[in-house]
């Protein structure tokens, strides 16, 4: 599921110091990121519009696939931008506005969402977030842990360790799912490491070649596990315990998974456009679209639009491929973030203490 940065992302260059991909464009921004951002948020929109689907091993072995470098091409990504992230407290204050008050917000919305719609008893629980809105405490923490990771040696494989040791715990399954928070972790600490020319590495036109076969390959890899592994490694959110797997396949997964999820997500963004294109303000409005999106496909789910025979054909998986991408595609349209934006991305200058120098004087 999923997954995106906040709006902000990635930063004018010239203002913020961000560094870029190759020139610096006209308008200060990259839009190679702005492209993967709105390319990823497609991805995670059909995996979720894909779940209630008839099983099928097709099916299976796409959603498999997908889930493998969707959300660590996003946090990748996160941890990229994240790299001049200091514990300011404008910094910190732009942190509780652009992500844990969207949280409480969509919480709550969901909440009431589900009572009307299935579960009229559905509990308004925020220590452990609704399906997709696990993802913004979880960025959340990953920025407030930035210093940390800019300080210690060898942090990629510090936080991999960290991410396989977690899997033995069933104590990280509870609260704001900080098993997936753990598991996800070494794909944000890796995006601090990267520098422009990973990037610029990966538009080479060798790069672009070899992902092809090597993309081909991986839909085999999942075609063939689909009937053999659990899903549930794949959700990156439990223990070994609560999936019924010996202690020693927690650790040995995650590092397998780690470095799947890198080579197919940098075949993902070595296919990427660089310049701006019609796809390049959706990826400025990713968050709307993925805040917004699970109220569709779960509205579907509950309205009984699954049930009917024709979604278990292929042509029906198709439909809804498409549907996805059309849905997602209007959710992150500007227009749809200038009626929203008061509520996504709140100033809340009203609850913010004043510096001490301002109260001084």
């Amino acid at each position: 599921m999923p997954l995106p940065l906040t709006s902000e992302q990635p930063r004018p260059a010239a203002a913020a110091g961000a560094p870029e991909t190759g020139k610096p464009p006209s308008d200060g921004r990259d839009h190679f990121f702005d492209n993967a951002k709105y390319l990823a948020i497609v991805l995670v929109a059909m995996g979720h519009a894909w779940e209630p689907l008839p099983s099928g091993r097709l099916v299976e072995t796409a959603y498999t696939f997908v889930y493998t470098f969707h959300m660590p091409v996003f946090i990748l990504i996160a941890g990229y931008f994240s790299r001049n992230f200091e514990l300011r407290p404008d910094r910190v204050w732009k942190l509780v506005t652009s992500l844990l008050a969207p949280y409480v917000l969509f919480e709550v919305l969901y909440t009431l969402f589900e009572r009307v719609a299935d579960k009229p008893d559905f509990p308004l629980s925020p220590l452990s977030p609704y399906w997709l809105l696990w993802f913004l405490p979880a960025l959340f923490l990953w920025r407030l842990s930035t210093p940390l990771w800019q300080s210690v040696r060898f942090p990629v494989l510090v936080s991999l360790a960290i991410a396989a040791l977690a899997t033995l715990s069933p104590a990280a399954d509870g609260s704001l799912q900080i098993q997936r928070i753990l598991q996800f972790l070494p794909f944000y600490v890796l995006g601090l490491r990267l520098r422009p020319e990973h990037f610029r590495l990966l538009r080479s036109t060798w790069v672009r070649i070899v992902s092809v076969p090597v993309f081909a390959v991986g839909l085999l890899v999942a075609y063939w596990l689909v009937p053999r592994t659990s899903t549930g490694w794949f959700y990156r959110k439990s223990s070994t315990d609560r999936l019924d797997m010996a202690e020693w396949t927690g650790p040995t997964v995650t590092v397998l998974l780690f470095g799947a999820a890198i080579v197919l997500g940098a075949c993902f963004l070595a296919w990427v456009p660089k310049g701006r294109s019609w796809m390049t303000a959706l990826g400025t409005c990713t968050l709307y679209g993925y805040l917004l999106h699970g109220f569709v496909v779960r509205g579907l789910k509950y309205g009984g639009f699954y049930d009917d025979p024709f979604f278990g054909t292929t042509l029906g998986t198709v439909t809804v491929t498409l549907g996805a991408i059309a849905v997602i595609t209007l959710l992150c349209t500007p227009p749809v973030r200038r009626l929203l934006r008061p509520l996504l991305e709140p100033r809340m200058a009203w609850a913010r203490q004043k510096p001490p120098a301002a109260r001084a004087s």
